[in-house]
Order: structure tokens, then C-alpha cells, then sequence
């Protein structure tokens, strides 16, 4: 029912009472929100803390979300507001989205749920190529393609011009595409057969 509707009408459709309506932007969203909270958090139960508390807030300030940039952007700002909070109380160490027990955990939250296409070798893979990379590739490459954001949106997010973030983001796959062909090439090979 809600499967095909934008995030806009979704928000609409919230605004204008139909509570029940927020549980769909909470399903098309929350592995990119746990994804975040775990690069920051030091395990799944922090992670998970800082992903509903993310919802909440995202509940009670909707009638705010000026639908200027995509739902994805405006909800990344308050994941990463959330989750400084978090640390500043926790007094946590930040983790970069490097390291290794990281996406394991993310893919073993992943893993749960219905999404066949994360479950492939192919995102195995990928995913093992991306814990090669540096925080900064990562970070770009996790907002273009798990997140969904636009090159103008991640400039913003990184507070940086959308040129910058296009170049960072070419070099990004280029290291990506580096690694995958040096760690993984057989296996790459395998698969496109």
C-alpha cells in the first residue's frame, strides 16, 4: 500500500494524522540509520538506542522537514546530532566505518531483514572492499549509494562544494574499484563468469 508513495507523501499523509503512516519511513530508513549510529557507537545496543531515539525525534519535529532536500538528508542531520549526543553522555570513542566488526554487525542487523539484494555475495564483497578503505571513502561512497544522496546533499552534509564532493566521490570508487580488483579479483571474476 505505502510500498510505491514517496517519502513526501508519506510525510504528508503523517502531518495530516495518519500516524500509522511513519512505520513506512521507518522501514525504508532505518539500515541506513543503524549503518550510521554503528559507526559511531561502540556495539549493536548503542546503535540501536541512537537509531530510535533518531525515529523519535524524527517523529516529533516532521511538521519542521521543509521538503527542501530529500527526507534521507534532513534525517542524516539528526542521526549525526543524535549520535554526538550519545557519545558526549557514553563518552564513547568514534569508530570509523573501516572497521571490520562494524559491517559485520551492520550485515548481521541486515541480514534479518527482507532484503535479498544485501544478502548476495556480490554486497558481501563490496562490503569487504569498503572496510579497505579510509573513513573519508567510505563515508562518501556509504551516503551516494546506501543513502541516497545526491551530489549537492552530500557537499552539504560534508561542508563541502558539490564539485568537491563529486571529485571525492570519483576518487572514492576508483580507490574502491583498486581494491576489488587486488583483494577480490578471482572472486569478482567468479561472479560476472
Amino acid at each position: 500500500m505505502q510500498g510505491g508513495m514517496a517519502d513526501k507523501e508519506i510525510i504528508s499523509r503523517v502531518l495530516q494524522g495518519d500516524r500509522q503512516f511513519f512505520a513506512e519511513l521507518v522501514n525504508r530508513h532505518q539500515h541506513f540509520v543503524f549503518t550510521i549510529a554503528l559507526r559511531y557507537a561502540r556495539n549493536r545496543q548503542d546503535a540501536e538506542e541512537i537509531a530510535q531515539d533518531v525515529f523519535v525525534k524524527a517523529y516529533r519535529s516532521l511538521a519542521d522537514y521543509k521538503q527542501t532536500a530529500k527526507f534521507s538528508t534532513w534525517l542524516y542531520a539528526i542521526t549525526a546530532n543524535t549520535c554526538s549526543s550519545f557519545l558526549r553522555k557514553k563518552k564513547l570513542e568514534t569508530r570509523s566505518l573501516t572497521d571490520q566488526q562494524i559491517f559485520d554487525q551492520a550485515n548481521n542487523y541486515h541480514a534479518g531483514s527482507n532484503d535479498i539484494v544485501a544478502n548476495t555475495s556480490g554486497a558481501n564483497l563490496l562490503n569487504r572492499a569498503m572496510r579497505l578503505l579510509n573513513a573519508e571513502d567510505s563515508t562518501i561512497i556509504t551516503l551516494f549509494y546506501k543513502g541516497d544522496q545526491s551530489i549537492e546533499e552530500i557537499g552539504k552534509i560534508l561542508g563541502i562544494k558539490p564539485n568537491n564532493a563529486k571529485v571525492k566521490l570519483h576518487r572514492a570508487r576508483q580507490r574502491l574499484k583498486e581494491k576489488m580488483e587486488l583483494h577480490f579479483g578471482n572472486e569478482v571474476r567468479e561472479m560476472c563468469g
